[in-house]
């Protein structure tokens, strides 16, 4: 009995774990940023009619720190894409982030860095860990999610 128990009790924690990953299909979720100003930035703001591209990432992690570096190196094909780089981390850390590994992406006015400073990410957009890139199209409807790395050439297919 004890086994069987143990049992379900498995299986519905990993059923409960595996509904919080991003749907595609699902609506972009309402949220309110920082801007690296001071400003606000809600999801609201975010237009229709284009894609947009929200990457998560921490500035000491080493796979955030590659994307960043894969993306800026194809920055030139962003031109249709409106990028949010979205974080945590302190605006020192941000900086520091920005200048070593997306410097091309820095002057780029599609391009914004979003603090998080209310924590309210991780709740409403699940991700599954860092770095999480989130592709939504004109209709701000998720297309395309990811916790991988090596999927960003699959981001750069899906927004042309």
């Amino acid at each position: 009995m004890r086994k069987i128990f143990l049992a379900l009790i498995i299986a519905v924690c990993t059923l409960s774990a595996n509904a919080q990953q991003p749907i595609p299909g699902t609506d972009m979720p309402k949220a309110l940023f920082y801007k690296t100003d001071g400003g606000n930035f809600s999801t609201d703001l975010i237009p229709k009619g284009t894609k947009s591209m929200i990457i998560l990432f921490d500035a000491t992690c080493d796979h955030c720190q590659k994307v960043a570096t894969n993306i800026s190196k194809r920055s030139d094909e962003l031109t249709n894409v409106n990028i949010y780089l979205v974080t945590q981390d302190e605006i020192r850390s941000v900086n520091y982030f920005m200048d070593n590994f997306a410097k091309p992406l820095k002057t780029m006015k599609n391009v914004t860095v979003l603090q998080d400073r209310d924590r309210i990410f991780i709740p409403l957009f699940h991700p599954k860990q860092y770095p999480s890139l989130y592709l939504y199209g004109k209709d701000k409807k998720l297309e395309f999610y990811s916790s991988d790395e090596r999927d960003v050439p699959r981001f750069f297919s899906r927004i042309k």
